[in-house]
C-alpha cells in the first residue's frame, strides 16, 4: 500500500499542521538568527515562554514576536518558569490574551510546564495534573510537558489534554532519548499525539523519535546552540521528514541471523 507522504497531516485539537517539527525560541544569539532558523526548519508551530515575552517589553507592539508572520505560523505559548500549578494557570491565561492580540482568535493552545526543580528542571506530575484539569475547564487546549511516565501520560489524556509531551532526557542536555522504553509505551498506548520534547541534541535523535512512532518533536537547544544554527535547523527539518517517512514505510524485521541479499538459486559454478 502506497502512503501519500505529502498528505501526512498532524492534527492537534482539530487544527491541522503540515509540519511535525515545533521550534522553541530561547537561547538564540540574535533575533535574525532565530528568524532564519524558523524559515529553514519549515515549522508550523513556534513556542514562546510567556514570562520572557512579557518581561522584554512594556507593550506587545514593541516585542520582536510581532515581527513574525503569524498568518502562517501557530503560536504555542508556554508556562516555562512556573513552579506551581497556580502560577502556571495565571501565566497560561496571560498567554491566551497574548495570542489573541496577535490575531489568532481561535488559538487556545498552551504548553503546560510546572517545574519546581531548578537544578534538574524536571516537571511536577501532581502540579501538572492539577493545572491541566483547571485549564481544560476554561477552554484551553493543553499540551502538557511531562516526564516519560506512561501512567501520567494516560491520566492526562483521559483528563482531556490534546497531546502529551514526554521529555527524551533533561531539558537542554542534548543527551538524546534516554527514556526509550517508557516513551515507546506512551506512544503505543496514546490516543492523542505524542510530542517528544526536551533533550534531543541532533538530527539522528529526531529521526529516532519519529521511527519510534512519535507524532511530532519540539526542538530548541539542539538548533540554537549548534555551531551553525541555521544549518542545524535544515538538518532537523530533514530528519523530521526522513524519520516520519521511515516509520510510515515500515522497517524490515530484525533477525538474529545474517540473511543473504542474493538468492542461492541460479548460481554459476
Amino acid at each position: 500500500m502506497s502512503i501519500n507522504f505529502l498528505n501526512d497531516t498532524l492534527i492537534i485539537a482539530d487544527h491541522k499542521f503540515s509540519s511535525r517539527l515545533m521550534i522553541g525560541t530561547g537561547k538564540y544569539k540574535t533575533t535574525s538568527e532565530l528568524k532564519q532558523c524558523i524559515v529553514n526548519s519549515n515549522c508550523d508551530i513556534i513556542t514562546v515562554a510567556i514570562r520572557r515575552a512579557q518581561s522584554t517589553t512594556k507593550s506587545i507592539d514593541n516585542n520582536w514576536i510581532t515581527d513574525l508572520d503569524w498568518q502562517n505560523k501557530w503560536l504555542l505559548p508556554n508556562t516555562a518558569g512556573c513552579k506551581t500549578a497556580e502560577e502556571a494557570i495565571r501565566v497560561a491565561i496571560l498567554g491566551r490574551q497574548f495570542v489573541k492580540k496577535l490575531g489568532q482568535v481561535n488559538n487556545n493552545f498552551v504548553k503546560l510546564e510546572v517545574i519546581p526543580d531548578s537544578k534538574n528542571l524536571l516537571p511536577d506530575p501532581i502540579g501538572t495534573l492539577k493545572a491541566a484539569e483547571y485549564l481544560i475547564t476554561q477552554g484551553f487546549d493543553v499540551l502538557p510537558y511531562i516526564n516519560a511516565d506512561p501512567i501520567l501520560a494516560k491520566q492526562l489524556e483521559e483528563l482531556g489534554c490534546v497531546t502529551v509531551m514526554p521529555l527524551a532526557s533533561p531539558i537542554g542536555s542534548g543527551q538524546g532519548i534516554k527514556n526509550l522504553s517508557n516513551i515507546q509505551i506512551i506512544i503505543d498506548n496514546a490516543n492523542v499525539p505524542v510530542v517528544i520534547d526536551a533533550g534531543l541534541g541532533s538530527a539522528s535523535d529526531v529521526a529516532l523519535a519519529f521511527e519510534l512512532g512519535a507524532d511530532a518533536v519540539l526542538v530548541n537547544t539542539a538548533i540554537a546552540k549548534a555551531l551553525i544554527p541555521e544549518q542545524m535547523a535544515t538538518a532537523i527539518k530533514m530528519a523530521t521528514q526522513a524519520g516520519r517517512l521511515s516509520y510510515l514505510s515500515g522497517r524490515m524485521p530484525i533477525s538474529s541471523n545474517a540473511l543473504a541479499s542474493s538468492p542461492n538459486t541460479g548460481i554459476i559454478n
